[in-house]
């Protein structure tokens, strides 16, 4: 089992050229070379040349680059789509994603563009039709022309859409996330937590960190270089973790218990669905390592 880690996924804004230059040396599994946000109206069209410049350039190493189109309702998207899909980046990140047909018109673009098949979407779930949706939206997976690989909480979005309060440990929203969770676990894509808006709040950072890695999320989108490491730390699998999913994978690897859907191990009884956890667990320690 081969995975490509997306623990930490920093956001870098598509107008600031020396950010864009400072992503190919940042510890973070993957960059978002951002067009929407962080992108002031008159400076779209310069910064996405400078995105798709950059890009096209590499020299990101095994950094997974993304870059995030404008709103698919806003009159920069056609264009930002087009100038991304001829970049060929790993992913393109569309936000305000709400129906499934939606995705199906990207991929037919993409298709008529010949874009590159390595160039996966990623979806964004930042609104309260897009969570109620989401199941028949990461269904989109089944169906390889539209390329749908993963989704990307916008966590703030929905806070505004909703009135929902972000308040510490985020009750009001975990089940609107752990619904987004699920639908992606069903169709088999990854999906990535939203962002933590206090950069000087460490201790309230890792903490979210904890709870999206115990909810299941594969990684967490990040706005500041300094929310790397701590983020890296928590969404990597610890020494005695790997340790334990070792101990198990052998355990049922012998011949005596290929058959058995339970064994005892060290006085606890293990099932086989923990040792094909515990397979993951390995192969994300083996590829983090391999870094």
């Amino acid at each position: 089992m081969t995975l490509r880690p997306r623990r930490s996924i920093l956001y870098m804004p598509g107008s600031n050229a020396r950010a864009l230059e400072k992503a190919k040396t940042l510890p973070a599994d993957g960059v978002i070379l951002d067009l929407e946000d962080s992108v002031a109206p008159d400076a779209k069209e310069s910064a996405r040349q400078q995105v798709t410049d950059v890009v096209k350039a590499g020299g990101f190493g095994p950094r997974e680059v993304f870059i995030r189109t404008n709103g698919i309702d806003s009159p920069w998207f056609s264009d930002d789509l087009t100038a991304a899909a001829h970049a060929a980046p790993d992913g393109i990140v569309v936000p305000k994603i709400s129906s499934p047909e939606q995705l199906e018109t990207i991929g037919q673009r993409l298709l008529d563009m010949s874009t590159n098949h390595k160039t996966k979407i990623w979806a964004m779930i930042e609104s309260p039709q897009a969570v109620f949706n989401v199941l028949s939206i990461a269904a989109c997976a089944q169906d390889s022309e539209t390329r749908l690989a993963g989704f990307v909480l916008g966590t703030n979005d929905i806070a505004k859409d909703t009135r929902a309060r972000q308040v510490p440990g985020r009750w009001p929203m975990i089940g609107w996330l752990m619904n987004v969770i699920a639908a992606a676990r069903i169709y088999g894509i990854d999906v990535l937590d939203g962002v933590y808006n206090n950069i000087g709040d460490a201790e309230g950072f890792v903490k979210e960190c904890e709870q999206g890695r115990d909810m299941g999320f594969d990684g967490k989108t990040l706005i500041h270089p300094n929310q790397i490491g701590p983020c890296n730390t928590v969404f990597t699998p610890s020494d005695d973790e790997v340790k334990w999913a070792r101990t198990m994978i052998a355990a049922f690897d012998l011949p005596e218990n290929k058959s058995k859907g339970v064994v005892s191990i060290d006085g606890k009884m293990v099932e086989r669905l923990h040792a094909e956890m515990a397979r993951r667990t390995v192969a994300i320690a083996d590829a983090v390592a391999a870094r």
